[in-house]
């Protein structure tokens, strides 16, 4: 995410990009939209409480001086946000902004939800923590609701507290149960940042040079394929070719027997790529005969954000052997899951396996309460209907400017790839890193993503609405219009 170009030249960019901003009037929103005046937020009828904390150049010191190093934060000015309120945040001062980006895909139903936010203050009230050593109704429920969303024999549910937990579980699973070791994962992948997980990612801003012996396995038994991408790939939109990249690596690369084969159905952190159509059947097929499991990373692409289908591998017409998920499990708790098979489940019988955190009370109450709103309130439906029209009009808006070379995606998880150059596809650097603080300026906050941070992440909480679709985009063309 910090991959833009060097630090100094990005600077120099929006420090000169902003002084035409200012010079030009454009301060403020003002009602309507045209070329030359800022679109309006849409109305929004909460008034946020009075903040009477630390300012934000208190947190980013205090911060600075405590927290790790690695951490890194948004915007040259970053923002102190104190509040969030269903699709809004606002920060110290009580502005506005609109989320589209929701915690990093994990906001679902809407920040403080009123119905998520009570099942989790009854619970907290009744017991906070106990283990699984005792029995508790809450996860059973949970379990029990979850079970009930996947398709085929998918029916055991193991909790954990985040995306990269249930990746290593799911990583472990498929070792055990297949008895090989190898991995095979994607280019472009994001599937987290832990010892064993950071070997599945597949993107060099997010891997340490660490040896390969220091976490026990040696270098090939994780592969990384092709990324079977329709704007980049070298195969276009091929599957059987990528998949035929995938039968090469098991062929001349392993044993000819592998572990697992682990995908995002939309790469999140690598852009929000669309596998190629066809990919995973033909792919899940050549890893089984293989002797290997499936697992579908859904932690970005569940619970109904693609509109289409409530889980992302159903757009490709498979049902894997393991499932993991989290961030919109929870609406933001710390909450993750691994969905598997009774049998791939029975592996884990022949020693002690144990999480403390993972699905106490509190967090299962609030899992089950995102559950139910989604269903409630249909949020796939919803996703499938704000999305379309979304992605219409970014379509619109790419005809209108050369800057945007892909507009992809299903639902309410969207990418808008920049380019300078069309043909070439060379990313646009220092104009997204421009356009970002632009955007950020009318009130929107969007993400970013790519190996070359060129990729706008439109991944908003799914009450997001047909009237916000359409200023985010305003919005982006009017900040386009002034580059």
């Amino acid at each position: 995410m910090r991959n833009l170009v060097s630090g100094s030249l990005v600077g120099a960019l929006i420090k000169s990009h902003t002084r035409r901003w200012l010079c030009s009037g454009n301060v403020g929103l003002q009602r309507g939209f045209s070329a030359s005046s800022p679109p309006e937020l849409p109305a929004f009828g909460y008034e946020p409480k009075t903040y009477k904390g630390p300012s934000a150049d208190e947190v980013l010191e205090k911060r600075k001086r405590y927290l790790g190093p690695s951490l890194f934060y948004y915007y040259q000015k970053p923002l102190n946000i104190v509040e969030g309120k269903m699709q809004y945040l606002f920060d110290e001062n009580g502005r506005r902004y609109l989320d589209a980006f929701a915690g990093i895909v994990t906001v679902s139903c809407g920040h403080c939800h009123p119905e998520i936010l009570n099942a989790i203050i009854e619970q907290s009230k009744l017991l906070q923590h106990a283990t699984t050593i005792y029995l508790h109704h809450a996860i059973a429920d949970f379990a029990e609701a979850l079970a009930s969303k996947m398709p085929g024999n998918l029916k055991v549910v193991y909790f954990v507290n985040s995306g990269t937990e249930a990746n290593e579980l799911a990583m472990l699973m498929a070792r055990l149960y297949s008895g090989n070791l190898g991995m095979i994962a994607l280019r472009n992948a994001y599937h987290g940042g832990s010892s064993n997980t950071i070997g599945l990612t597949a993107l060099n801003t997010w891997k340490y040079p660490i040896r390969r012996s220091i976490i026990c396995l040696h270098p090939g038994e994780i592969h990384h394929v092709l990324n079977p991408n329709p704007y980049r790939g070298v195969f276009g939109s091929d599957a059987n070719r990528y998949a035929q990249d995938v039968q090469d690596h098991i062929d001349h690369g392993t044993s000819g027997k592998v572990a697992g084969f682990i995908a995002e159905t939309i790469q999140g952190v690598g852009g929000a790529v669309e596998l190629a159509p066809g990919y995973l059947k033909l792919v899940y097929d050549i890893v089984r005969k293989a002797g290997g499991v499936c697992i579908a990373d859904e932690v970005q692409t569940g619970f109904g954000r693609t509109g289409s289908h409530y889980w992302g591998f159903e757009t490709q017409g498979v049902i894997p052997d393991i499932v993991t998920m989290a961030k919109g499990i929870g609406n933001g708790l710390p909450l993750g899951a691994v969905v598997t098979t009774p049998e791939i489940a029975s592996v884990l019988a022949q020693k002690i396996q144990f999480n403390t955190f993972g699905g106490n009370p509190v967090c299962s109450a609030g899992g089950l309460a995102v559950l139910k709103v989604l269903d409630k309130e249909q949020r796939q439906k919803h996703c499938a209907d704000i999305g379309s029209h979304m992605m219409g009009r970014l379509r619109d808006l790419q005809q209108k400017h050369d800057i945007i070379g892909d507009v992809r995606g299903r639902g309410l998880m969207v990418g808008i790839e920049l380019v300078t150059d069309r043909k070439e596809k060379t990313p646009a650097k220092a104009e997204t890193a421009v356009l970002f603080e632009s955007l950020r300026e009318l009130g929107v906050l969007v993400g970013k993503g790519g190996l070359h941070g060129n990729v706008f992440r439109i991944k908003p909480p799914m009450c997001f609405s047909r009237d916000d679709a359409d200023f985010l985009v305003d919005a982006l063309d009017y900040a386009i219009s002034k580059l």
